[in-house]
């Protein structure tokens, strides 16, 4: 017969995803800009198939995310500029 043990309390929270200690700043800037890139495209596409205030929504995340990108584009200019 099986079994099952439970699973041992977690002491500290849990986390899916991380960010590895000492990636240089222009790593981390370039992979900021191409994932906000990547979210424009894909709330711009989901936009066009939505109507009335869904798509109003989806057309302000949209900006948020634009507004985002022209914040970390810069800083990546001035990193890359060293």
């Amino acid at each position: 017969m099986f079994t099952a043990t439970p699973n041992p309390p977690h002491t500290e929270p849990t986390q899916l995803f991380t960010v590895i200690n000492g990636i240089d700043t222009e790593a981390l800037l370039a992979n900021l800009s191409e994932t906000l890139a990547s979210a424009n495209a894909m709330v711009t596409d989901l936009a066009f198939d939505l109507d009335g205030s869904r798509r109003h929504i989806a057309l302000g995340v949209q900006q948020l995310i634009e507004l985002s990108g022209l914040l970390a584009n810069p800083a990546l200019d001035n990193v890359e500029a060293r």
